[in-house]
């Protein structure tokens, strides 16, 4: 790795705007809640920025390890990690609230649990 103290500075901040996204979307039981009023609106945007932040770590990250360290988790879906990212970038005026619903509903907890053990593993080297 390049850089561990940089790949573990942004991992632990990939982390923290994870946490922050489970807080957001424990609110949120359906879609409608996100689209149903201004605070589901309101938490949809929040964690859109959310996304495209996680999204553009990851492509630092994966950038600076030549692509080593992502490669030790595949259990994870890091090019629609990192996709997702792009698409809410430049499409933001289109997004789709049933697939951000489904993204933090089937995704966020496992990748949560994922860069957990990422930080670990790094931590214990």
């Amino acid at each position: 790795m390049s850089d561990p103290c940089l790949v573990m500075e942004r991992l632990e901040n990939v982390l923290e705007a994870l946490e922050k996204i489970l807080r957001r979307f424990s609110h949120i039981q359906t879609v409608d809640d996100f689209v149903d009023s201004e605070a589901g609106m309101e938490r949809l945007d929040g964690i859109c920025m959310l996304l495209i932040a996680i999204g553009e770590a990851f492509k630092q990250i994966d950038r600076s390890t030549g692509g080593e360290l992502l490669a030790r988790y595949p259990e994870i879906d890091w090019a629609g990690v990192k996709g997702v990212r792009d698409v809410i970038a430049h499409e933001y005026f289109d997004i789709d609230a049933e697939q951000i619903f489904g993204i933090c509903q089937t995704d966020i907890p496992p990748l949560f649990n994922t860069v957990k053990k990422m930080i670990d593993e790094i931590r214990a080297h």
